[in-house]
């Protein structure tokens, strides 16, 4: 087995750290913020995701699991270095590589043995290449380091599930040698290999990610004209998906994508395609028909109430981007939540993992359960498909609110079901059956 290094604690760090642990490699965590380091060592995960704890805590205490903020003790016995730290999206649209050339410097000031360094994030086509120079152009000890991508394809609230049953890992080598070793870190994982160059793999996870959130805001566009048309998009979307050559997967329609890959990696890829002079428009309008999705999902709130929600109280049920993750980042809910306090609607919300936002705007009034949520209010939003708001009785349920208005932006509840229990419920692209 294999001493590993991993440069960033964030989702996919941690993720990857943990599952390296598990397969027997033994593995040192770096990360700068002292008190986050502290909480690991405890066993306790800064991020909310299923899985994640109970494997923390076990390979600690089998010693194959160990967090620092010194670099020089992390590096000490490895053979492996992973920098999986965060590539945020710039006012650009370009992503942000000042903690990835940070990693890059660590690594050159600190290591002492011949080491192949893999780039796990997110990062722009040629930036492997720029890891290796500046690593070469700063090492101070005399070894050999090799640069080897090696991008993640994880989903968050499934990050430990896909890491053990993915569809593909992805490893982009100039040195045969360098991905053979990256191949036999990862072989236990028994996952498909996919063995190319740096910039084919950097490539590879940009182009997928883009893809996806093109079908995403296909579809919703789809939904949007199904209901003007008195169609049923999740028909159309069985139908649609029954073709394998398109496949049912991502055809869920909706307040469009969010989180910490999809819309900071479409923007970076399409920065690149301007940069370069490529018309890459496909994607360009994926952005903009994401952007208008929850736009008009809050413009039929507002509908509902003939143009005016001044003094209006609504539930917001879901502030996570998607169910089984605390991740807010890029979140409709935020948009949506912005937008109604600005037209002057009071805004209570529940989320079962996201507990405060009273950072983000001290109006907002943050109920812990559904019912304390929907109590008087003029109108229900199911913002995020948390399976607890699917579960819930909705029968029970409607003696809450003063007006049993339910919008549901993620189409997870049954318009035929909940009518009968009095809710006047709207989903996206769905008309109620004729009977």
């Amino acid at each position: 087995m294999t001493n590993v290094a991993v440069i960033g604690t964030g989702y996919v760090g941690l993720v990857t750290g943990v599952v390296l642990s598990e397969i027997g490699h033994t593995v040192t965590c770096i990360d700068i913020d002292e008190k986050k380091v502290e909480m690991m060592k405890q066993g306790k995960s800064p991020i909310y995701e299923p899985g994640l704890d109970e494997l923390l805590v076990k390979n600690i205490s089998k010693n194959r699991l160990y967090f620092t903020t010194n670099h020089k003790e992390a590096f000490a016995n490895s053979e492996i270095v992973l920098i999986a730290v965060g590539t945020p999206q710039s006012e650009s649209g370009a992503a942000d590589l000042q903690y990835i050339k940070q990693a890059a410097k660590d690594i050159a000031h600190n290591v002492t043995n011949d080491t192949v360094v893999v780039v796990k994030s997110t990062v722009p086509i040629g930036t492997n290449d720029l890891v290796e120079n500046i690593i070469q152009e700063n090492l101070v000890a005399n070894v050999k380091v090799d640069v080897v991508s090696n991008p993640e394809f994880l989903r968050e609230g499934h990050a430990i599930h896909d890491t053990f049953h993915g569809d593909r890992i992805a490893i982009g080598a100039e040195s045969k040698e360098a991905g053979d070793k990256v191949e036999e870190l990862f072989a236990p994982l028994n996952v498909p290999i996919v063995r190319t160059n740096r910039r084919s793999a950097e490539m590879i996870k940009y182009a997928a990610n883009a893809f996806l959130a093109v079908k995403i805001s296909y579809i919703n566009q789809i939904a949007n004209l199904c209901e003007q048309l008195g169609a049923d998009v999740d028909a159309v979307a069985d139908g649609i998906g029954m073709d394998h050559r398109i496949g049912r997967a991502f055809l869920n329609a909706g307040l469009g994508y969010g989180g910490s890959c999809f819309p900071k990696d479409t923007e970076a890829l399409a920065y690149l395609a301007r940069e370069n002079e490529v018309d890459l428009s496909i994607v360009e309008a994926a952005i903009l028909a994401n952007h208008r999705q929850s736009e008009m999902f809050t413009k039929k709130i507002i509908d509902k109430f003939q143009g005016n929600i001044e003094g209006k109280t609504l539930a917001i049920l879901g502030v996570a981007f998607k169910p089984n993750t605390d991740d807010i980042r890029e979140a409709p809910s935020l948009k949506i939540i912005s937008s109604l306090l600005k037209q002057g609607a009071k805004v209570k919300v529940f989320d079962p993992v996201v507990k405060d936002l009273g950072y983000i705007n001290p109006s907002i009034e943050y109920c812990d359960s559904v019912s304390d949520c929907i109590t008087d209010v003029d109108a229900t939003l199911l913002v995020t498909e948390w399976q607890e708001f699917i579960d819930c009785d909705w029968e029970a349920l409607i003696k809450y609110p003063k007006v049993p208005l339910l919008l549901d932006g993620r189409n997870a509840l049954s318009i035929e079901r909940l009518s009968i229990f009095g809710w006047d419920i709207d989903r996206i692209g769905i008309v109620p059956k004729l009977k």
